[in-house]
């Protein structure tokens, strides 16, 4: 009788691993950072461009202790508002993508929140001005975003979970305020840790590049895979723990030359090394890609393989595009870095 049943026994457990990792595809998409070079396309273009399911507007670089908000986006408009952007933000949120405003940066600017309070009135000013709250002086115009991204890479580490919360408190059951978050890969990070154990954050898509003791290098994943099976396990971050339902992405450079430290994966590696292992946890979340001016073919060239849907994009043309990059010298499956 048991021998009879054992087929049938390895027949269900082979269905629900496929559905788990259906579940795990379902729930994954690719991030790009927008806004940071004044030759990398307007947001039609971004968007139209049928591989992303995020795009993030970086960024709001200087706010907090009194300070007035600089909108920092580079040679896109100079200096701030830049309200002609709100019909491209619609149009990118026509087509299913969500838009985030990214907080604070690599840059020269400066975040820091002075106390919990301080934090409760950027939230205020963060709804009002970019998302469904009202202001005459709206810098990105009427569009509503659907997001806030926490990049915080300098100033001060505190009251950043202040802000989440508060934040997350502007959610309605009508308009969801989702939060996402872009720490470095060493644990704890110095600045998010305590805003990412909140739980309240929807994404949290990992930068696992500009820090060789957790990131892809010269081949070796150990490092990325050792790093990423501890993110997927901590608090904030598991989905036993948060108050929403957070996915964990890999952060990635969309090109060699996106930064000096490296960290960048070619993309076969990605396709047949890289995602295999990471897609395992339930709450994969996909990739995120820093940044559009440097995603000259990567998100075409892995979008079907991070997620199913190809978002109108012709699997056969993605096809003959992967096959012709990677003979090209720029996507050797060597190492180049």
């Amino acid at each position: 009788m048991a021998a009879r049943l054992l087929p049938l026994f390895l027949a269900i457990i082979s269905l629900l691993m496929i559905s788990s990792l259906i579940r795990s595809l379902e729930g994954s998409g690719i991030g790009i950072y927008w806004g940071q070079n004044g030759d990398e396309g307007d947001l039609y273009e971004t968007c139209n461009r049928r591989t992303y399911d995020y795009v993030i507007i970086a960024s709001l670089a200087t706010f907090g202790s009194g300070q007035t908000p600089v909108l920092n986006l580079a040679g896109h408009c100079i200096p701030s508002p830049c309200t002609f952007l709100s019909s491209q933000i619609q149009f990118c949120q026509s087509l299913g993508i969500k838009v985030f405003l990214s907080l604070g940066g690599g840059g020269s600017g400066r975040p820091v929140l002075s106390s919990p309070d301080d934090a409760r009135e950027i939230a205020a000013h963060l709804w009002n001005n970019f998302l469904s709250g009202q202001s005459y002086s709206r810098p990105l115009g009427d569009a509503i975003l659907d997001g806030i991204d926490f990049d915080i890479e300098s100033g001060s580490n505190l009251y950043w979970d202040d802000l989440a919360w508060a934040l997350s408190n502007y959610s309605t059951p009508e308009r969801k305020v989702y939060l996402s978050a872009a720490p470095q890969c060493p644990l704890p990070d110095y600045y998010l840790d305590r805003a990412i154990r909140t739980g309240v954050f929807d994404y949290v898509w990992v930068q696992f590049y500009k820090n060789p003791p957790c990131q892809y290098s010269l081949g070796d994943t150990n490092n990325l895979f050792n790093s990423w099976s501890e993110w997927a396990s901590y608090p904030g971050v598991n989905t036993s723990f948060p108050a929403v339902n957070t996915s964990l992405s890999l952060g990635l450079l969309a090109a060699p030359e996106a930064a000096p430290s490296s960290g960048y994966i070619p993309p076969q590696v990605l396709i047949d090394q890289v995602l295999p292992f990471v897609e395992q946890i339930s709450n994969y979340g996909g990739v995120m890609l820093w940044s559009k001016y440097y995603d000259t073919y990567y998100s075409e060239l892995i979008r079907s393989y991070v997620n199913p849907d190809v978002l109108a994009y012709d699997k056969k043309v993605h096809d003959e595009v992967l096959c012709h990059r990677l003979s090209s010298s720029r996507y050797l499956l060597r190492d180049e870095m």
